[in-house]
């Protein structure tokens, strides 16, 4: 019986050495996995964000699981209670619409200590490691200076008084906020100017309404028509024009954010200028971060300004998230086309991903 029993015991302890032995080649072998959560799959900006985090993933041997948010709250909510039970190692927000009302969501991923970037726009609260985007007040800023410079050349160098179209996003939008401060920044030292807005919601359907409204309702009093963002709004804005019988060069075009879409009417002439926004480097960054964070590997903190020969997104400076409770915001650089750098760049994600 004694025999018995030693037997069976070694067995079991064999059994339980064999057990371990796999359990350790399992985790030995399992891939560090980031959760990146999108909305709007087939807008190429967003295109550009899961190019640019496939691209370094597939680098650095990551395992990267993309999911459509559909800029829904409650679907982002239950995405990353997923990626919670899936024991992800990172979280990338690759967009959203309403910053506040995902912040528990933030904060549960906060909680399980998984480190988390935002792309495009940061949840407006929580803990943030690594917000990367351009300065979106500043950049519209610049494109406003460009608008403003477009309606003196069309009026013997003058800014006469008139009406001024701009065409925002969606009012609910961090996004939207955020570019209208900036181009009222500009818009404020010609006060012979009114600013007349629409809602465009991200899409070329309601911006060319809205377009379309507005020109019949102010006529000739207008000097020229702002679009927040042209890579989808642009091509609306621009049909409206046309319809209306007129050309759109004579409206000085200008925003942030190209896409394939803003080269095409850059290149027609049919867009003043354009702030590049820097989508598939902000993403392929966060991927490097968080994998450089989670592995000891020194990473950007405040106050430090990061610099890459021949990058149009450097140099950029490192401050602190001014939406998050905490982290850091890595301000990319983003480059007013065709003045700063022209159309056909090669280094525009636009080219390097849609081009022909």
């Amino acid at each position: 019986m004694k025999k018995i029993r030693k037997s069976v015991s070694v067995l079991f302890l064999a059994g339980l050495v064999l057990s371990l032995v796999c359990c350790g080649a399992f985790a030995a072998d399992k891939k560090f996995t980031i959760g990146m959560i999108i909305k709007e799959p087939t807008a190429p900006y967003i295109q550009a964000f899961v190019k640019g985090a496939e691209t370094k993933a597939k680098e650095l041997g990551i395992e990267l699981l993309v999911r459509d948010g559909q800029a829904d709250t409650m679907k982002i909510m239950e995405i990353i209670d997923t990626f919670l039970t899936q024991k992800i190692d990172a979280f990338i927000l690759g967009g959203a619409v309403d910053l506040r009302s995902l912040v528990p969501g933030i904060k549960r991923l906060n909680e399980a200590k998984i480190p988390v970037a935002a792309l495009d726009t940061s949840p407006e609260g929580g803990k943030v490691d690594f917000f990367l985007s351009f300065d979106l007040e500043k950049s519209s800023a610049k494109a406003a200076r460009a608008f403003i410079e477009g309606i003196k050349a069309r009026n013997g160098g003058k800014v006469p008084e008139g009406v001024v179209i701009e065409i925002i996003g969606d009012e609910a939008d961090m996004f939207t906020h955020a570019c209208s401060k900036g181009f009222a920044a500009v818009m404020k030292e010609y006060p012979q100017l009114t600013v007349a807005r629409g809602e465009g919601k991200w899409n070329n359907t309601d911006s060319h309404a809205k377009a379309s409204d507005m020109l019949t309702r102010y006529g000739k009093k207008v000097l020229g028509i702002y679009v927040q963002t042209p890579d989808i709004m642009g091509a609306g804005v621009v049909s409206a024009i046309e319809a209306a019988g007129f050309q759109a060069k004579d409206y000085g075009i200008c925003g942030i954010c190209i896409g394939p879409e803003g080269i095409d009417l850059i290149k027609k002439g049919k867009v003043l200028a354009i702030v590049e926004q820097p989508a598939y480097d902000s993403a392929l960054l966060a991927v490097q971060y968080l994998y450089d964070m989670t592995h000891g590997k020194p990473v950007p903190k405040i106050g430090d300004t990061i610099t890459v020969t021949n990058a149009l997104w450097s140099p950029a400076e490192v401050i602190k998230n001014p939406w998050a409770e905490e982290g850091a915001f890595v301000v990319l650089q983003g480059p007013l086309v065709p003045q700063e750098v022209g159309a056909d760049d090669p280094r525009l994600w636009e080219n390097l991903l849609f081009g022909k």
